[in-house]
């Protein structure tokens, strides 16, 4: 027995040398198999740098910087956003003029508070009238009023109007989804692609130069100068779809898909957050949209591997068959 463990002993080692020799030997194996195939990559490298160093790739894309003070509030702010939308321009406007009714009718009424005061107290006034009616100021108090109520309704329903606008047939759609709690952006149009969009922390956005609580990793991207049909809907609870300084506000409902028109005017990064109260991190989930021109928004679609709406690839069944400019047409061999 004691040889025959020797033996198996004996065995194991001998099979265990070339084992041992093949570990030594394969960092030299695996140098040698690597260095012809180093070559190739460094011409090619060497190859595109000669071509072009500073060309541009296709599809490539650079967030935008925000504009101070532009789609975002302000310290002591005390007027609405600037707008930048045709209907934020109209509903600012009405804005300005109701703040000045407001303030007319204020003065009137304590203009007749003085009035009263000084006219009709008792140093002045021993003796109280009695009258009890007064046609004209009956009629005037209550035909004024109706002119004032009546003058305000009617830009009041046409900025009502104006907010819920069907699209046009050629807008571009993009789908708004909210989610607790964070938001989800698609595009049906440009190959059906989805971003996620969460809130920065308050470094990453000071590193970035936005606001904090209003910056995101992910940015809602959108043409500017061009209509787009913005649609909104949820994954769970209600959420609301809000940009102060585009004038734009819109329900997500779950289960529901909404639809307005939204056209931003100029290019820029405006900002806006979940305006319905949608759970315990509501207000952490904002919104950020930046409007970039037609040609830059395609870059950015491309980016994301999407596609350009409208845009149709050309066969490639076509250009296979098409013959090179100059070339001579090639004729098959008798059979």
């Amino acid at each position: 027995m004691k040889f025959l463990g020797s033996r198996n002993g004996f065995h194991r080692i001998a099979a265990s040398l070339p084992m041992a020799l093949a570990l030594m030997l394969s960092p030299s194996l695996a140098q040698a198999q690597d260095a012809p195939a180093a070559a190739p990559t460094e011409a090619v490298v060497a190859a595109s740098d000669d071509a072009a160093v500073d060309a541009t790739p296709a599809g490539s894309y650079t967030p935008m910087k925000p504009t101070e003070g532009k789609g975002m509030p302000v310290a002591r702010g005390i007027d609405v956003q600037p707008q930048y939308s045709p209907t934020g321009d109209f509903a600012h406007g009405l804005h300005v003029g109701l703040v000045w009714v407001m303030a007319l009718i204020s003065a009137f009424v304590l203009l007749l508070f003085v009035v009263v005061i000084v006219r009709f107290n008792k140093r002045a006034n021993p003796v109280p009238s009695k009258t009890s009616h007064n046609t004209l100021i009956e009629v005037v108090w209550t035909v004024v009023p109706a002119l004032i109520l009546l003058g305000i309704a009617v830009p009041s329903i046409t900025l009502i109007a104006k907010q819920y606008e069907s699209p046009p047939k050629d807008a571009i759609t993009i789908k708004a989804i909210g989610y607790q709690w964070y938001w989800g952006y698609s595009y049906p149009d440009n190959g059906d692609f989805e971003i996620v969009s969460n809130m920065l922390s308050e470094e990453e956005a000071d590193e970035r130069g936005e606001p904090h609580q209003l910056a995101v990793d992910n940015r809602m991207v959108v043409p500017a100068g061009v209509p787009i049909r913005l649609q909104t809907t949820a994954a769970d609870v209600i959420h609301s779809f809000a940009v102060p300084s585009l004038w734009f506000k819109l329900d997500a409902v779950p289960g529901r898909l909404n639809e307005k028109v939204l056209f931003i005017k100029e290019p820029g990064v405006y900002y806006g957050q979940c305006s319905e109260l949608c759970g315990a991190r509501h207000g952490y989930m904002p919104i950020a949209v930046e409007a970039l021109p037609m040609d830059k928004y395609n870059e950015w679609v491309l980016a994301q591997g999407g596609t350009i709406k409208g845009a149709e690839a050309a066969p490639a069944g076509d250009a296979a068959a098409a013959p090179a400019e100059g070339a001579e047409p090639v004729v098959a061999p008798a059979a």
